[in-house]
């Protein structure tokens, strides 16, 4: 539904975009995830034809973003980081505007605003003065301009950004909903929202794309790795660290009881759960637990981005490149 085949973007001297590929399926929700200044904006801008790429294709349900724009944009809902509304109008006047730029008219277009004002909880507001609403509401309609049209693509920037946490579930949940009947790329830094909403991400840096899978096989990639926790009795660290594959036991503190139990944190070379009861049979002792971990998505982010990414993305202003 969704694809990027190594779009590139430069600013004059300035690379914001190199060879940024990946595909978003029907139906899917996919977490475009980076630090702040790693190029995200800059692709979705890329994406829904609001910015031209210096290089690479760009394809939305099969038509080329460059060469067929009024098609792709037909096809696409877009909620910028900053909702484009204009505080003077109501939330009914201006869906309205939108409704008409988008080509509804008549009973059409006011049918079609009940439904997504319906759909994105506006109902009942359509007489509120835009400039009027918290931000949590600014962006509902944000959301409910991108959904207007009733398109098969959402396209989604930051769509938290600012909120409190309150107004934050709220949108979460909206957008959840929304992936059910949609294809959604979803923009963001916030590691929380890619956990809470997508499946799958892409992880972006520097304008390269440094990694893309699933949140398993992104945590994956963490340093650290996948580890064990274990509990047994009669059986102590050395007699654990020999089970085959093993790199490490780390007794975890504060863990043992009065009879004996303790837990041990197992560092590995793959899953090892099997060799490890394993060897607490052949000490004669006992298990209570065993379960395999994985590291934090932080963990794993940023090993995948590099201290110095998530310390330039911590630092990035405002500008062409986000």
């Amino acid at each position: 539904m969704v694809e990027a085949i190594a779009v590139s973007k430069s600013f004059g001297p300035t690379v914001a975009l190199a060879d940024v590929s990946f595909s978003v399926g029907v139906g899917e929700i996919v977490g475009f995830l980076g630090p702040n200044g790693a190029g995200k904006t800059t692709t979705m801008r890329i994406l829904t034809g609001f910015l031209p790429a210096s290089g690479g294709e760009a394809r939305i349900a099969g038509f080329d973003v460059f060469e067929h724009p009024m098609e792709v944009k037909r096809r696409v809902g877009y909620l910028p980081e900053s909702p484009p509304l204009y505080p003077e109008l109501t939330v009914g006047e201006y869906l309205h505007f939108v409704g008409e730029l988008r080509g509804l008219s008549g009973r059409a277009c006011t049918l079609r605003i009940g439904a997504v004002m319906e759909q994105t909880g506006l109902k009942g507001w359509e007489g509120r003065v835009l400039g009027s609403l918290s931000k949590g509401y600014r962006q509902r309609v944000g959301l409910a301009q991108a959904l207007i049209h009733d398109p098969p693509v959402l396209i989604l920037d930051e769509p938290t950004s600012g909120l409190d946490p309150t107004q934050m579930v709220g949108i979460r949940a909206l957008i959840r909903d929304l992936a059910t009947t949609h294809t959604v790329i979803l923009s963001t830094h916030v590691l929380s929202e890619v956990e809470a909403l997508c499946p799958r991400a892409v992880v972006i840096g520097r304008g390269r794309v440094l990694a893309q899978g699933t949140l398993a096989e992104l945590k994956a990639k963490a340093k650290r790795g996948t580890w064990t926790l274990i509990e047994v009795q009669g059986i102590g660290a050395a007699a654990l660290a020999e089970a085959e594959g093993v790199d490490q036991v780390e007794p975890i503190p504060q863990s043992l009881e009065s009879d004996g139990w303790a837990s041990y944190r197992v560092t590995s070379r793959g899953d090892v759960r099997e060799a490890l009861i394993r060897r607490v049979q052949e000490a004669k002792g006992r298990v209570r637990a065993v379960e395999a971990r994985q590291p934090a998505l932080e963990e794993a982010f940023v090993d995948i981005v590099g201290e110095e990414g998530v310390t330039q993305g911590r630092a990035a202003t405002a500008g062409p490149v986000a």
